[in-house]
């Protein structure tokens, strides 16, 4: 009979959630986050301030194909697979790189540990269904946890700051620039990003998708009145957790 090695394993998403769950599963084998080029500058460095904190190397991961979410959008021609409702960022520089890690880790017994807080219970029992060759521990839903909660418990525990995304206002850490942000996210990226608000809207029009729409169909980027939506009221998914997770 073989016996597996066992290994346990946090994803980080370069956010506070997925960092906290980390820290209270308390004997977690590896840290891994999957940079990408789109993601504040700022993220790296809260990688490294991470590792400091639990006295851990965090393995970063890049894909070797693509570079950012732009190199994936004009490869794939679109925003979203209309299958699914995937983005080919989503696939392509993050959902392949884990694969390839499970692959080179195929003799493993692996769990998991996510950051999924107290209202993220049905995205839970997602990746669990989606991704049953593994475990799963989830200590902010066994904690009852909130996101806020969990932001509060990390500025009681940690000197160091949080992703400055956090501070701009922003719900998550995700790329800037997130092909999933609403209206009001992309507005808010007009004021923050000018120069990534710019280059989305040349590139919509390049491959012919918008990544917004309306009841009256497509909202291109360069047609989006300045004070539509609110980004407080939009609901935008952590993109370093959720949104490979539930994709087999």
């Amino acid at each position: 009979m073989v016996v597996m090695k066992r290994l346990k394993v946090c994803w980080v998403s370069a956010g506070i959630s997925s960092f906290i769950a980390g820290y209270l599963a308390g004997d977690v084998d590896e840290w891994i986050y999957i940079d990408i080029a789109d993601q504040h500058p700022d993220s790296m460095r809260f990688i490294k301030d991470c590792e400091k904190a639990i006295g851990k190397k965090i393995t970063v991961l890049r894909s070797t194909e693509y570079r950012n979410v732009e190199d994936c959008v004009r490869v794939f021609g679109g925003f979203k697979n209309s299958a699914n409702g995937f983005a080919p960022c989503t696939n392509w520089l993050k959902k392949r790189i884990r694969k390839e890690w499970e692959a080179e880790h195929a003799d493993y017994e692996i769990t998991y540990v996510w950051g999924f807080d107290l209202k993220e219970r049905d995205r839970a029992d997602r990746t669990i269904e989606a991704n049953p060759q593994a475990a799963h521990e989830f200590p902010l839903i066994e904690k009852n946890l909130s996101k806020e909660e969990v932001h509060g418990l990390f500025e009681r525990t940690f000197a160091f700051a949080r992703p400055l995304m956090y501070d701009l206002g922003y719900p998550n850490n995700n790329c800037i620039g997130c092909v999933k942000g609403g209206m009001g996210y992309w507005n808010r990226i007009r004021k923050d990003f000018p120069e990534v608000f710019a280059s989305r809207a040349k590139l919509e029009r390049e491959v012919g998708h918008s990544m917004l729409k309306d009841k009256n169909g497509p909202v291109y980027l360069d047609e989006l009145d300045p004070d539509r939506g609110d980004m407080n009221t939009e609901i935008m998914p952590e993109c370093g957790i959720m949104c490979y997770l539930s994709m087999k």
